[in-house]
């Protein structure tokens, strides 16, 4: 029985030859005016028209028998219609008496629309890699990697210029191990104290002393010497020694004080700066009884809300005491000595008039630390981890540095022996008797 190849109705379309015209079924007729609506095909195709002969029956049904006996030997199942796809789709090449007859198929073709091609856009980088992996392969391995005389120059100007960058293996993480305790704040302290450098400038006081007319600078590192005794007496904590130095310089850079004034400005400052940092802070009358009764307690209580009025009320300050925790820290290895002597020349830097007038807070701090480190023969006297944390090089912190060694050096001879006292105590480790720093006493003598 003869079959005859079934060819889609959407597919068929009069063929370019002699004429001919292919018949169509009944059936074909009735699916074209429905639209072909049993073979919808999702993708659309391309059709390309290609000119063939009819072929023959007899012809398909040989092919068929054949494909059927083929696919019987070889125990494989395929399907009859495989067999009229391949004779249907591609031309056959058949020889009769040395004549090659070449049939083609007698339908048109539908090729599926070809994949869109992806475009891979690399970087210059990638490119640059692979281009380098290219030539290194063909260069060998026996070739040396030689700088060119271009890049030597180029890393010594940056280097000159303090471009490089160095590895961060040499800056230690001093708040790794501070990860998971809350009051240490590790996750922002960087950008707090990055917060307190940039508004330092604001707290910090210059020269004032030409504003007055009955005190000095020596007067005033008098009434310092005595508030660091108040302070002792009292046992208060460091916070407040620093932030009553910062209240008392402020308002004398405001306000012109008589000298019989000085010492209330002073005991009011520490009165603000108690109930500011202590959790039980002294009373007015404390601070009556350690002045000897020299003003009423109505005389401080006015100074008080005068001082409050003329800083408009601002405490919250970096001093320098907020910095020195910070760079302590980072002066690692730090022990208790180490912190002592840091303490000893940052007060020592409180008496100085011209040291709280010329440098900021932080470079206090920090000059404190490199001070210490200096007299402690700590090596190196100065790391990558202090410049990370500071912000400071060594050279910038040799002036006042220097000057803090100088004030250490001549600190037992001086009449104002606050400082000195409470720093050759047992419990202060007696730093205060340990000889200055010769690396940096030397320059300034």
């Amino acid at each position: 029985m003869a079959s005859r190849a079934l060819v889609p109705l959407q597919q068929q379309q009069q063929l370019k030859g002699e004429g001919m015209q292919k018949n169509v079924p009944a059936e074909g007729r009735t699916r074209r005016v429905l639209q072909d609506i049993g073979n919808m095909v999702a993708e659309r195709a391309v059709e390309v028209k290609l000119q063939a002969q009819p072929i023959a029956r007899a012809f398909c049904t040989e092919l068929i028998a054949n494909a059927q006996a083929a696919a019987e030997k070889n125990k494989l199942q395929k399907p009859i219609k495989d067999a009229l796809g391949a004779v249907a789709g591609y031309g056959v090449a058949v020889k009769k008496g040395g004549v090659a007859t070449k049939v083609a198929a007698a339908q048109k073709i539908v090729k599926k629309p070809n994949p869109e091609e992806v475009i891979v856009i690399s970087s210059d980088e990638e490119d640059e890699g692979k281009c380098a992996g290219r030539r290194k392969s063909k260069e060998g391995p026996s070739r040396k990697n030689v700088k060119t005389l271009t890049a030597i120059l180029t890393a010594r100007s940056k280097a000159a210029c303090g471009i490089t960058k160095k590895p961060k293996d040499l800056i230690e993480n001093i708040d790794a191990a501070d990860v998971d305790n809350e009051l240490a704040v590790a996750e922002y302290v960087d950008e707090m104290y990055k917060f307190y450098k940039e508004t330092e400038d604001l707290s910090q006081v210059h020269d004032y002393m030409i504003k007055q007319t009955d005190i000095n600078a020596k007067m005033r590192s008098i009434l310092v010497d005595w508030l660091i005794e108040v302070h002792r007496k009292f046992e208060l904590t460091p916070e407040t020694l620093y932030l009553t130095i910062n209240i008392v310089d402020r308002f004398l850079s405001i306000m012109a004080v008589s000298r019989r004034e000085l010492q209330l400005v002073g005991i009011s400052s520490m009165l603000i700066a108690s109930k500011y940092e202590e959790i039980w802070a002294p009373e007015v009358n404390d601070f009556v009884c350690i002045s000897d009764n020299a003003y009423l307690r109505e005389q401080i209580l006015v100074m008080e809300k005068t001082i409050l009025e003329k800083l408009e009320w601002l405490m919250t300050v970096p001093t320098p005491y907020v910095f020195l925790v910070r760079y302590i820290k980072a002066s690692v290895p730090s022990d208790k000595e180490m912190e002592n002597m840091v303490f000893f020349l940052a007060e020592l830097g409180l008496l100085h008039y011209p040291t709280i007038t010329s440098y900021c807070p932080s470079k206090i701090a920090a000059s404190a630390v490199y001070a210490a480190r200096c007299t402690l023969d700590n090596s190196p006297f100065w790391n990558e981890t202090l410049e990370h944390y500071t912000g400071y090089s060594e050279c910038q912190l040799k002036d006042c540095a220097e000057l803090l060694v100088s004030l250490h050096s001549v600190a037992a001879e001086g009449k104002l022996k606050a400082v000195h006292r409470k720093f050759t105590s047992s419990d202060r480790g007696a730093v205060a008797l340990l000889t200055p720093a010769k690396s940096l006493s030397s320059k300034s003598s």
